[in-house]
């Protein structure tokens, strides 16, 4: 037996306001679930990517296991190599600043930039890890 996929990941920040709108508007991920303080979670292909305040995480609350980090983490979400340059449009019409983009040797793509808790957030293209290009649509 081995795991199916990854069905949640997650990032921390103490703004969840602005987390949310970040997420919403400019990743276009539909809210699943929020709790004022403590999280919002996001649908994402077949998958959740949740946002955790670890202010109000870091320590069980008797009906979950403690969720809590520090600092910058990071996520790659899958996008196809055809909706690249809409994805740079996005990024820019909400202002937000491309760190890098890589052409990977092995084929693939990637673009990074930082969501407003400065977590490193990457937009690939499965090629990247040798996936076919229909990987992008979880």
């Amino acid at each position: 037996m081995k795991p199916h996929g990854v069905l949640e990941t997650c990032v921390y920040a103490t703004d969840l306001q602005a987390a949310e709108r970040f997420y919403s508007e400019v990743l276009c991920l539909e809210v699943l679930a929020r709790e004022p303080g403590r999280h919002v979670f996001f649908r994402c292909g077949h998958g959740v990517f949740l946002v955790f305040n670890p202010d109000h995480t870091e320590s069980t609350d008797g009906d979950v296991a403690a969720h809590g980090a520090r600092g910058a983490v990071h996520v790659a979400f899958a996008v196809s190599e055809t909706e690249l340059p809409g994805w740079r449009e996005q990024l820019a019409t909400h202002a937000v600043a491309i760190e890098m983009e890589v052409a990977w040797p092995r084929g693939g793509h990637s673009i990074y930039f930082r969501d407003p808790a400065a977590n490193c957030i990457e937009l690939a293209t499965p090629r990247l890890w040798g996936l076919a290009e229909e990987s992008a649509r979880f």
